[in-house]
C-alpha cells in the first residue's frame, strides 16, 4: 500500500484519454502533469492539466513510447503515479517496471500480468490451463509454441483445422497483423503479409491460428480487481460493429445476450483475471457465436476506449476506481450489489472520410458538439486544433443512454445531428446512418455487418433517400421562414457533403 495517498498524477498519453483522465483526477483533488509531443504544444489535455512538459519530436517512438522521457517527467515533475491510458505504453510491461524502479506507483495490472497476457499465444495456453474456452487453434511449434517455421508449415495447421481460419500476431492487438484466410491458394500470401504487418507494428512477426468462428459477435467483459483478493466483473460491451478489424460503435448491454451466458462469461471473465494476479480494470475479449457459445481471444491489460458505455450502465467511474485501486483500497463494492441501469450507445467519431474511412487530418475549422440528458462527449479537441497526421484521427466519443436500448439509439440520433465539424472529413454521416438502420435497430448484427450492409452505409451521399444531401432543397425553404437574413453557405460548406441544410445556414 502507497505511503500516502496519490496527490500527483502524470498522463503518460494524449488526446480524449488524456483529458477524461485529468477530469477524474480534478474530481478527487488531484494535481496533474500532461506530457506533449511537438505536434501536440497546442492540444487540449496540454492546457487541461496543471503542469505540462515536453518530451520529443512528433512521431510516437520518439515522445509518447519512449519510457525514460516519460519517468523523467515523472521525477521533475514530482508526480507520485503514472497513469497510461490506452494504446501506447499502456500495455507495456517495461513501463510498469520502470515506474517501480522510479519509485512511482502505476496505475494499471501488475509487469507480471501484463506479460502474461500481452503475448496471445502464451495468454492462449495459460487460459487453456485455467479452463477457460478458447477458439481452436494452432500456436505452432517454433520457439516453444511461438508461431510457425515457415508458411507451409502454418498452411498444413490450417488444413487440420479446417479453413476458413483466422492468421493472428502473437504479439497484437487492434487489428494489427490479421488476416482471415477461407482460399487455401490465398494462405500463403495472407500469411506473409500478416508476419510483415506484426513486424512492422510490434517488432515480432510470430503469427499464430484460430478457427474462424463463422459470423461471430465481438463481446467483451469488464473485470476489475483490487490488490484484496477481490475480482468483479461489470457486465459486457458489445464491440461487433467494426471496420479492418477495429471498433467502431459499442454499446452495452449487449443486444444477443440472456442473463445465463452473461454470468457465465463473467465467471469466465473473472477466472481469467484471478489466473495471472491481476489488479486494475481490465477487458477479457470473446467470440460470441450463434449458439451462445463463446471462445476467449485475449485480455486487453488497461482501460478500454469503449469504458464509457460500462460507466453509463453502471454509474460507476471507472478511472477513480483505478485510482483507489492503487491506493491500496478494497473495491466498495461485491458482485452481488451490481446492476446493469439501462443501456448505452458509443460512436467513435474521427476525422476521416466517411466512405473509404480514410483518415483527413487538417485543422478543425468549426466545431460544435452536442449536449443535453444522458449525452456525454469524451473530446480531444477544440474548434481550432489540428488533427495530427502522426495520431490517431480520433475527434471524440459520443455517448449517450437511455432507460432502454431504443431509447439510447433514438438520443444518439439526435446527439449526432446536433454535432456538426467544419474543415476536415468526418465519420458522422457514417453514425448518423447506422442509428436509423433496421438490423442495427433491431440488433441483428455481428462482426461483418458493415461488409453485409454496407450498400446502405456507404452509399454515397446524393444517392440515398432521406438523406441529408437530398432534404437540403426542402429544409432550405423552411429555413427561410425562421431566419431574417440567411447566410449562404462557404465554399468550405459546400465540399462539407455530410451536413444538413440547417447546418450549411450556420456560420
Amino acid at each position: 500500500m502507497p505511503p500516502r495517498p496519490i496527490q500527483k498524477i502524470l498522463i503518460a498519453n494524449r488526446g480524449e484519454i488524456a483529458v477524461r483522465v485529468m477530469r477524474a483526477c480534478r474530481d478527487l483533488g488531484i494535481r496533474t502533469v500532461a506530457v506533449y509531443s511537438d505536434a501536440d504544444r497546442e492540444a487540449l489535455h496540454v492546457r487541461s492539466a496543471d503542469e505540462a512538459y515536453p518530451i520529443g519530436p512528433p512521431p510516437p517512438r520518439e515522445s509518447y513510447l519512449d519510457i525514460g522521457k516519460i519517468i523523467d517527467a515523472a521525477k521533475k515533475s514530482g508526480a507520485d503515479a503514472i497513469h497510461p491510458g490506452y494504446g501506447f505504453l499502456s500495455e507495456k510491461a517495461e513501463l510498469a517496471r520502470a515506474c517501480a524502479a522510479a519509485g512511482v506507483i502505476f496505475i494499471g495490472p501488475p509487469a507480471e500480468a501484463i506479460d502474461a497476457m500481452g503475448d496471445k499465444t502464451r495468454a492462449r495456453k495459460k487460459m487453456m490451463d485455467a479452463g477457460v474456452p478458447v477458439v481452436p487453434g494452432d500456436n505452432g511449434s517454433y520457439q516453444g509454441g511461438r508461431g510457425f517455421p515457415s508458411a507451409e508449415a502454418a498452411l498444413e495447421s490450417a488444413r487440420k483445422l479446417g479453413l476458413p481460419v483466422m492468421l493472428k500476431a502473437s504479439a497484437g492487438g487492434g487489428g494489427k497483423g490479421m488476416r482471415l484466410v477461407e482460399d487455401e491458394k490465398k494462405f500463403v500470401a495472407a500469411y506473409e503479409g500478416a508476419q510483415r504487418e506484426a513486424k512492422s507494428a510490434f517488432g515480432d512477426d510470430a503469427v499464430y491460428l484460430e478457427k474462424a468462428v463463422v459470423r461471430p459477435r465481438h463481446v467483451e467483459i469488464q473485470v476489475f480487481a483490487d490488490t484484496h483478493g477481490h475480482c468483479v466483473y461489470l457486465f459486457e460491451r458489445d464491440c461487433s460493429i467494426q471496420r479492418r478489424h477495429q471498433k467502431v460503435i459499442e454499446e452495452a448491454p449487449s443486444p444477443a445476450l440472456d442473463e445465463a451466458t452473461r454470468r457465465k462469461m463473467g465467471e469466465v471473465a473473472v477466472r481469467a483475471a484471478s489466473a495471472v494476479g491481476y489488479v486494475g480494470a481490465g477487458t477479457c475479449e470473446f467470440l460470441l457465436a450463434e449458439d451462445k457459445s463463446f471462445y476467449f481471444l485475449e485480455m486487453n491489460t488497461r482501460l478500454q476506449v469503449e469504458h464509457p458505455v460500462t460507466e453509463m450502465v453502471t454509474q460507476l467511474d471507472l478511472v477513480r476506481l483505478q485510482i483507489a485501486v492503487a491506493n491500496g483500497e478494497p473495491l466498495p463494492f461485491k458482485q452481488e450489489d451490481l446492476r446493469l441501469q439501462g443501456a448505452a450507445i458509443e460512436c467513435r467519431i474521427y476525422a476521416e472520410d466517411p466512405l473509404r474511412f480514410l483518415p483527413s487530418p487538417g485543422k478543425i475549422t468549426r466545431l460544435r458538439q452536442p449536449s443535453g440528458p444522458y449525452v456525454r462527449d469524451d473530446s480531444g479537441v477544440y474548434e481550432g486544433a489540428e488533427i495530427s497526421v502522426y495520431y490517431d484521427p480520433m475527434i471524440s466519443k459520443l455517448i449517450t443512454w437511455g432507460a432502454t436500448r431504443g431509447e439510447a439509439i433514438d438520443r444518439m440520433q439526435r446527439a449526432l445531428s446536433e454535432y456538426r465539424v467544419g474543415g476536415i472529413k468526418t465519420n458522422l454521416q457514417f453514425h448518423r446512418r447506422v442509428m436509423r438502420n433496421a438490423a442495427f435497430r433491431e440488433g441483428r448484427y455481428d462482426t461483418s455487418y458493415i461488409e453485409r450492409e454496407k450498400a446502405e452505409l456507404l452509399r454515397p451521399l446524393e444517392l440515398v433517400e432521406g438523406d441529408e444531401a437530398l432534404d437540403a432543397a426542402l429544409a432550405a425553404t423552411a429555413i427561410q421562414a425562421f431566419t431574417q437574413a440567411p447566410q449562404p453557405a462557404t465554399d468550405a460548406d459546400a465540399r462539407d457533403a455530410e451536413r444538413s441544410a440547417w447546418q450549411r445556414q450556420e456560420s
